[in-house]
């Protein structure tokens, strides 16, 4: 039982995001109405370019990953911060995805997303803030889980480095698919949280700074790739 169980999880999981898409027509068009939908990729920095693929939170350690890129271009290879650049997915639909940590503070306190994901600070307290968005040193716990070891001191310092805004400003852009977002106002009404419409005009006013929105995520992969922007899965 337990071997079909992810198989239907995913399976679910793109039926509900497709619904979204057939249920809501007009926010598709909103979406392109604000952006070309390759316009991000001009975002992305330099001759040296990568995209990290994660559709789940991994308690940040694909921020890690992301970050270690970046340095690693800068401290081992003498490259600018003007000559790398990375871009990185935010979508799912279940808790434990990505798409979370595209939205402000005030979204995750709303909707208790810190709950919603078991994201825990050291107090074993669900988070109210976007933990991802401007990280302390005392939130390296999560990297531990997320690495699935025990904490260790470089943690302390990667922490706030590895942020969204901190990783926007060395070069990364963070894209959110139109589709699952659409389909996550769904899944938040279910539980409870609103009506359907309004969740998900909430959450396209909340997006965090230079989180841009893409028609779908398995297109703009797809885009990416065409561009010369490399593939990384997480």
């Amino acid at each position: 039982m337990s071997n079909s169980s992810t198989p239907r999880r995913a399976f679910l999981g793109g039926a509900i995001a497709a619904a979204g898409v057939a249920a809501l027509p007009a926010c598709a068009r909103a979406a392109k109405d604000q952006m070309p939908a390759d316009a991000w990729m001009d975002e992305v920095p330099g001759e040296h370019r990568c995209l990290f693929d994660f559709n789940q939170h991994k308690n940040g350690a694909t921020l890690l990953h992301i970050l270690n890129y970046l340095t690693t271009y800068s401290t081992a290879y003498d490259k600018s911060s003007g000559e790398v650049g990375a871009a990185a997915t935010l979508y799912g639909i279940n808790p434990g995805s990505s798409i979370a940590l595209g939205f402000d503070n005030e979204i995750w306190e709303r909707y208790e997303l810190g709950a919603y994901h078991q994201l825990l600070d050291a107090d074993g307290q669900a988070y109210t803030r976007n933990v991802f968005w401007q990280p302390e040193s005392s939130d390296a716990h999560l990297l531990a889980l997320g690495s699935g070891i025990e904490p260790i001191a470089p943690f302390l310092g990667a922490m706030p480095a590895l942020g969204i805004q901190s990783l926007q400003g060395m070069g990364t852009k963070f894209i959110m698919c139109n589709n699952a977002l659409n389909a996550w106002s769904f899944e938040l009404a279910s539980r409870g949280k609103g009506e359907q419409e309004e969740i998900n005009a909430e959450l396209r006013a909340h997006l965090l700074p230079g989180v841009s929105i893409v028609p779908a995520m398995v297109i703009a992969i797809e885009l990416a790739q065409e561009a010369g922007i490399r593939y990384n899965k997480q």
